[in-house]
């Protein structure tokens, strides 16, 4: 009945040094392409970066056991994780150079139960406004057949990042 699971990532601090370096939709598609390491998270939970634009980032996961509740359900931590990135991730596609985000807020709504039998599924985040401190970003959770599984709002606080 014992399962187990391993799994490597890269050192995060050399993304952390080249965040602030360049805008943030040329960092993604840095990480995208593989030129930069991804975040642990990402390797903990076995989700990634899919597709990135200007206000608009889309990550996918295929889920498994490990992302497991005790009532057999995928965690709403995994929705979470990803509703979160894909929202951060479009704010952060919008950024200048030096600038950088954090999230504020998630307000999340799981609509559909997800198990291992769901397939791959998609968060899709995309940018509704960005202002000089904050900026409101949607993200939406999909199945392989773009049947809506949850969703979520986010608000992010934009701050400068210091030279370094």
């Amino acid at each position: 009945m014992t399962r187990s699971r391993s799994y490597t990532w890269q050192d995060p601090t050399v993304s952390a040094a080249a965040v602030g370096t360049m805008s943030g939709l040329d960092f993604l598609r840095e990480i995208l392409a593989g030129r930069l390491p991804g975040p642990p998270i990402a390797e903990t939970l076995a989700f990634a970066l899919e597709e990135v634009e200007h206000g608009r980032a889309v990550f996918a996961a295929t889920p498994g056991e490990e992302h497991y509740n005790p009532i057999g359900s995928v965690h709403g931590g995994l929705y979470a994780t990803l509703l979160d990135s894909a929202a951060g991730c479009a704010v952060h596609s919008t950024l200048p150079a030096g600038t950088g985000y954090t999230s504020l807020d998630l307000s999340t709504r799981f609509l559909r139960p997800i198990t291992v039998n769901t397939g791959k599924i998609r968060a899709v985040g995309t940018v509704l406004n960005r202002g000089r401190r904050t900026a409101l970003a949607e993200a939406h959770l999909y199945d392989a057949n773009d049947r809506l599984l949850a969703h979520a709002t986010s608000s992010c606080m934009l701050f400068e990042i210091p030279a370094g």
